[in-house]
């Protein structure tokens, strides 16, 4: 059965917070290496609906999801940067499919057209579950960070949430800003 998704709330803050921090603590997920605090969450979810965070599980969070900004340029407004980490005892159930299928619909509403994210190429759990929902590869960013003193690349996969055509997304302009990707 797949695990229930919603709109993440305050309360849920320390749960996504722990979840982060064994992903952070696995050194195979993402660039970070300091524990992030409830209060951290808090600040994401006070970025207001435009920077979607969701959870996913009854009761207890088992895993999040979160739309971040790629680019604070105008033209770059319906592109956004997503994360997800799962719980380490929840992995293999579901969840991450769940939340991708979940962060693209909230993210398809609010106006985005593109979602991107960035994994450790060596992360085959995490690149089979984003290629088996709908992403695609667009390359590798060579040498792209440092994590323990060892440059790490990263490869950059896309979701495209086009209603228009693959190719042809067409969303809602921003004030001074571009109708689709390519500006």
């Amino acid at each position: 059965m797949e695990p229930s998704v919603r709109l993440a709330q305050p309360d849920d803050a320390p749960r996504i917070a722990d979840i982060y921090n064994a992903g952070i603590a696995e050194r195979s997920s993402t660039f970070e290496t300091s524990p992030r605090k409830s209060a951290d969450v808090l600040d994401w979810l006070a970025a207001g609906e435009r920077f979607p965070v969701l959870v996913a599980g009854e009761g207890n969070v088992i895993g999040w999801a979160r739309v971040a900004a790629y680019s604070e340029r105008p033209a770059y407004a319906g592109v956004g940067e997503v994360s997800v980490f799962v719980d380490p005892g929840a992995r293999g159930r579901g969840v991450g499919t769940a939340l991708l299928e979940a962060v693209g619909r909230e993210a398809g509403e609010l106006g985005y057209w593109k979602l991107t994210g960035k994994l450790f190429p060596e992360n085959e759990p995490s690149v089979r579950l984003v290629r088996r929902n709908g992403w695609r590869e667009v390359g590798l960013h060579l040498r792209h960070g440092r994590l323990e003193g060892r440059w790490r690349d990263v490869l950059v996969m896309e979701r495209l949430l086009a209603r228009d055509g693959p190719h042809q997304p067409q969303a809602p302009a921003p004030e001074g800003g571009a109708s689709s990707p390519g500006a």
